[in-house]
């Protein structure tokens, strides 16, 4: 399964809204690549930025999955690759 970058940026946008008792069209993302830093997100909510590391977007690529399409997976089991887009890879 992949998931695509518009996928990924809901699974945040849903995450950060959980987190901060916010809702999800309060959150703004920005994903983002570095080749010293790898996968990044910037996250706009209640008018401040915050960056996100891959960990943290990870977690809500799986809550994601977990509440919105019923499936478990583990971590280990998402990959986040850079194409076109970013993107999610699913095993």
């Amino acid at each position: 399964m992949r998931l695509s970058e518009q996928d990924i940026i809901n699974a945040i946008c849903l995450h950060i809204g959980e987190r901060k008792q916010l809702h999800p069209s309060q959150v703004e993302v920005e994903l983002m690549w570095d080749e010293d830093y790898g996968f990044s997100a910037e996250v706009f909510a209640e008018g401040r930025s915050q960056i996100i590391v891959a960990a943290n977007m990870l977690e809500a690529i799986e809550r994601y999955l977990l509440t919105q399409m019923n499936i478990r997976v583990f971590r280990d089991q998402i990959e986040l690759k850079l194409e076109d887009e970013i993107v999610a890879d699913i095993a």
